[in-house]
């Protein structure tokens, strides 16, 4: 029993991924939810009690192997400015990643305090991850320059979700040159 409840589960979370993946916040619904894994719609409300706990309980299984992705670019890297790029690169290589496009198909609004603390500081240990080697080039305040450097990722990513005018290799490769240019100080 405990096995095929952790298999539905799983199976609610893969919807819900293709669900936010192709039609953004509107198409997750409960009743979209049920049709895409055969269940009835009141099973859907046994394994989660709202939209918010579907994306929270995404972040909390999503957002470590997003991480972890980063990280392994970053210990590929030989040099502290090559962690950087690394950093920066292997975020915008996963915005295409459902993984990742289901994390921010849905505003943080729509999510309780509880949720979006979890979602802040998940984010937290990824800004903390080139904090390292921010202080290895030099910078006097290594935390604020990360988080500045993610600034860039974050703008970078909203353009690249957007569908901006520009390519998303260009938008890529702009936020790469841009925090390269200013790690270096």
């Amino acid at each position: 029993m405990a096995e095929h409840r952790s298999m539905q589960r799983a199976a609610l979370l893969d919807a819900a991924r293709s669900l936010l993946s192709e039609g953004g916040t509107e198409a997750l619904t409960f009743p979209a939810l049920a049709e895409r894994t055969g269940l009835a719609r009141s099973s859907v409300y046994e394994y989660f009690r709202s939209r918010a706990a579907v994306v929270e309980e995404l972040c909390e299984v999503d957002f470590p192997v997003w991480a972890a992705d980063v990280s392994a670019a970053m210990e590929r890297a030989g040099t502290a400015e090559a962690k950087v790029e690394a950093y920066v690169r292997q975020q915008l290589e996963l915005v295409g990643d459902r993984r990742h496009r289901a994390v921010v198909a849905i505003s943080a609004s729509e999510l309780d305090a509880g949720a979006r603390e979890k979602i802040r500081a998940a984010h937290g240990g990824l800004v903390a991850m080139i904090v390292e080697a921010l202080g290895e080039l030099g910078h006097a305040q290594p935390r604020l320059a990360a988080m500045l450097l993610q600034g860039v990722v974050d703008v970078a990513v909203r353009r690249i979700e957007l569908g901006a005018a520009e390519e998303p290799a260009a938008i890529v490769d702009a936020a790469v040159s841009m925090a390269l240019r200013g790690v270096r100080g």
